[in-house]
């Protein structure tokens, strides 16, 4: 797909209102009959009715949203009935990082909306088309894993692709078992290398974690890469300066996000020192708020806990309080709404271990 295409879906996107994109999702999913059934009876023990959502503010009345819930019940509820039935495609899971996976039914609409946002960021960042990528990444329920369609369907490249189950690690780490993690990360390199110096591979896909553990082992492989594109929260300015030295010339881009929603990276600021991103607006927003009150943003340029609001037609879940920190990012008039920067995890919070993500 050329970027023609690319750039006129999020122009329109880009275009919408909020307050008035928060009222058509809040309408779907609160309509009487057509609702999603959680959302009707969520919203009927709040006391919400459709009509009470008149802008994006207003999203505050339904308080944090209960992740435990996320983590039992159907996804299906969460789809409004206006979805035909009955529902074919993908359930998709978190990294259960910190407790038992949330899962996620992705319509098609969705999986569309986010793989032209991830396709305008590639192109952004300068990836070119008909290339071939190796896609070192988790698979399996884990939502990065159909980056593979997204390359073949929207940029139309050839993938390579390892096995990698970032869970199996996490619990090897959380048991002390540290070197049969690092085992399994020696194997994970050695599958990488392999495509690496026996295939025609322009662009590797992977986290920031093997991918400094491949600069580290490998380099003259990651020398001869046009690029590298990371996803994941775990990006440092340090580790970034490493990578991009180790690519001699190759792009270094990426993307910060979950199951739940994305944001693309912009160009690092500040000599490298700042690493923004915006979210894939108007389906994905995130605030920069209080650690003590998550209904306060905080001054641009402080630090803060990440909100992340999910607003696709087919999808709603507002106030999702992350386990992230990041700095609040005024990204000016290239985005309608606010960014976030050096992503890292919470402070104050348990370390749970990321292992290879």
């Amino acid at each position: 797909m050329t970027m023609a295409p690319l750039t006129q879906w999020c122009s329109e996107w880009l275009a919408r209102d909020l307050d008035e994109w928060a009222r058509r999702v809040a309408s779907i999913h609160l309509h009487p009959v057509t609702g999603s059934r959680y959302w009707l009876a969520r919203a009927s023990e709040l006391g919400i009715g459709r009509h009470d959502v008149t802008g994006y503010g207003d999203l505050e009345a339904f308080g944090p949203m209960p992740m435990e819930e996320l983590r039992s019940l159907d996804p299906v509820d969460l789809i409004p009935g206006s979805v035909p039935r009955p529902l074919s495609g993908r359930v998709w899971e978190t990294g259960g990082t910190t407790g038992p996976p949330c899962r996620l039914f992705y319509t098609p609409r969705m999986l569309h909306h986010r793989g032209m946002w991830r396709m305008w960021s590639a192109a952004a960042d300068g990836f070119r088309a008909d290339r071939n990528w190796l896609h070192a990444t988790p698979t399996g329920p884990h939502l990065i894993g159909n980056g593979s369609w997204e390359i073949t369907e929207l940029l139309g490249g050839r993938v390579y692709a390892i096995d990698l189950d970032p869970r199996w690690v996490k619990r090897l780490l959380r048991n002390g078992k540290l070197r049969a993690a690092q085992e399994y990360t020696e194997h994970l390199l050695h599958e990488i290398a392999a495509v690496l110096r026996t295939q025609d591979i322009a662009y590797l896909s992977t986290t920031p974690a093997l991918m400094r553990h491949l600069a580290r082992q490998e380099p003259e492989l990651v020398a001869r890469l046009d690029g590298v594109r990371l996803s994941g929260t775990q990006l440092t300015p340090a580790m970034r300066r490493e990578f991009v030295s180790a690519l001699d010339g190759g792009l270094c881009g990426g993307t910060y996000g979950n199951t739940f929603g994305n944001a693309a990276a912009l160009p690092p600021e500040n000599e490298g020192e700042l690493l923004p991103y915006v979210p894939n607006y108007p389906q994905v927003t995130i605030k920069v708020a209080d650690t003590g009150d998550w209904r306060r943003r905080v001054p641009y340029g402080e630090t803060g806990q990440v909100v992340l609001t999910v607003l696709h037609e087919d999808l709603f879940l507002p106030n999702i309080l992350e386990r992230d920190q990041a700095i609040r990012y005024d990204p000016g008039s290239r985005w309608p709404c606010d960014g976030v920067a050096n992503v890292e995890p919470l402070a104050g919070l348990r370390p749970a271990p990321e292992g290879v993500y």
